[in-house]
């Protein structure tokens, strides 16, 4: 997993109007569970652009008041209307304890189907893995140079280490389609 930091600090008040009132300076009102005991905070929501806007995961180390905290963000809820960000979650990584987070799919070569005139449909961009912090991989390469025509690679081919894939093994995870023109001559064949 690629590492960020985020710097908040705690809250004294939890009700409705206090978490407005952060919002409206520019800060997240947060949550850190999963360790000995919940942490509300908050911190500059600038600070949640590389979380938002990447498919990738991060460890995140929360710097609250001075104190370390390693952890994945889990949830994220923003504004109907305007998309901003108005409050997130975090899981504590504990050692020995798995997290379940969702890794992005990257695919790797170029696809016999693909070369022959099939179009390449990804289904997948994220599986839901389950495993410690440090066995899971920034991303899952997936290799499709042997996809021919009309074939599929389906979660169940993808070779794990470390930490196991909760997607259904029966979806498939990319394709490679026929194209219309190419259906017909394939039929004559």
């Amino acid at each position: 997993m690629k590492k960020t930091e985020i710097v908040g600090f705690k809250r004294a008040d939890l009700g409705k109007t206090a978490a407005q009132k952060l919002r409206a300076e520019g800060y997240v009102p947060s949550v850190l569970y999963g360790g000995e005991q919940q942490v509300h905070f908050y911190a500059p929501a600038i600070l949640f652009r590389p979380l938002l806007f990447t498919p990738d995961v991060y460890e995140v180390t929360l710097n609250i008041e001075g104190e370390l905290h390693k952890a994945v963000l889990q949830d994220t809820q923003f504004h109907p209307v305007n998309d901003m960000l108005i409050h997130a979650d975090f899981l504590e990584i504990l050692p020995g304890k798995e997290v379940t987070v969702e890794v992005p799919i990257k695919l790797v070569g170029t696809s016999e189907g693909v070369i022959k005139g099939g179009k390449l449909n990804q289904k997948l961009r994220k599986l839901r893995v389950r495993g410690e912090a440090d066995n899971i991989p920034d991303y899952i390469e997936l290799d499709v140079t042997k996809l021919g025509l009309g074939k599929s690679l389906k979660v169940e081919a993808i070779k794990t280490e470390g930490y196991t894939v909760l997607s259904n093994r029966s979806i498939p995870v990319v394709t490679i389609d026929i194209p219309r023109a190419l259906r017909g001559t394939l039929r004559a064949e």
